[in-house]
């Protein structure tokens, strides 16, 4: 543990479902160390009961704050107010906001001055102000739509790796075609829908991370137009904090690239164990014809005429 950063995980139970408590847990012990684990809500409202049973097992410590007049949010003062004393306190990294509600923006901004690293969660539906405030943004929904696929997936490939040939002799499916009729599937179904593919209305689309890649792929200094993928993987998450491979339906970073047919992935070191991300011979930037004619077209001069006496 030594090393590993310390995360508050702090949770607007008004604004989420009891459902992804898993999936907010195991994501943040991906980045460290849940230090505290505080819930905020109103544990009066029957709304609230779908949390009860879940907080015990995952040792999750709820704070009962009440509304005292109507339409107002209390619950985000006692997160915000709780935020700032656990800042103070030093004894923590980061901080894991898990809400969809954009009243915490202000919140990871100023937690953001202060030094911390923060991870917001929150469903698709979260206001993109929100999101651009987090170091990195995770959405739930999908999340927890990618871990059901790829538990029906696991399923299926049990239940079809035997198949008869046409002989009829029943031998295994080869390893390529598994992963060929899985990446299809997950396509199709998987976080994956077509809603999660194309974005949900705040997530950063998929042609604009391609435009990033060929501009960040063009800036490189070498002749060859080299990177290494986890330094590609990093700048894209620095410019887009809600970037995640799973948003477009893969699980590495690597079948998320071989998207592009713009791209070529090379492997060095000893087993392949460096990727190296680079631009196809024949991909070049297109230059902006308009702005070449406008460039080269000569002036014309005025005619000037004199008048005669």
């Amino acid at each position: 543990m030594l090393g590993e950063k310390r995360f508050a995980v702090l949770i607007d139970a008004d604004n989420v479902s009891a459902k992804y408590i898993k999936y907010i847990l195991d994501e943040i012990s991906n980045y460290g160390v849940a230090t505290y684990k505080r819930i905020y809500g109103d544990w009066t409202k029957p709304s609230a009961g779908s949390w009860k049973d879940v907080l015990l097992e995952n040792s999750v410590t709820p704070v009962q704050q009440y509304g005292y007049t109507v339409g107002k949010n209390a619950t985000d003062s006692a997160m915000i107010i709780d935020a700032m004393d656990i800042l103070y306190s030093g004894n923590v990294e980061g901080f894991c906001i898990v809400s969809s509600d954009s009243d915490f923006t202000k919140l990871a901004s100023r937690l953001r001055e202060s030094g911390m690293m923060i991870v917001g969660m929150g469903e698709r539906k979260t206001p993109k102000p929100f999101i651009a405030a987090c170091n990195q943004f995770k959405y739930l929904d999908v999340l927890a739509e990618t871990e059901k696929k790829s538990m029906e997936l696991e399923e299926n490939n049990i239940k079809n790796n035997l198949i008869p040939d046409k002989n009829g002799k029943i031998e295994p499916k080869k390893e390529k075609d598994i992963e060929i009729e899985n990446s299809n599937k997950v396509v199709k179904n998987a976080g994956v829908s077509e809603t999660t593919i194309d974005g949900g209305k705040n997530m950063t689309d998929i042609s604009v991370i391609k435009s990033a890649i060929l501009k960040m792929m063009n800036e490189v200094d070498e002749e060859d137009q080299k990177m290494n993928m986890g330094e590609l993987g990093s700048r894209l998450v620095k410019r887009y904090p809600d970037f995640d491979v799973r948003n477009y339906g893969d699980t590495k970073l690597s079948k998320f690239l071989k998207k592009f047919d713009f791209l070529e992935i090379n492997t060095n070191g000893k087993g392949g164990s460096s990727m190296w991300v680079s631009l196809k011979p024949n991909v070049e930037q297109k230059p902006d014809v308009k702005a070449q004619e406008t460039s080269i077209a000569p002036v014309k001069r005025k005619r000037i005429y004199k008048k005669r006496g």
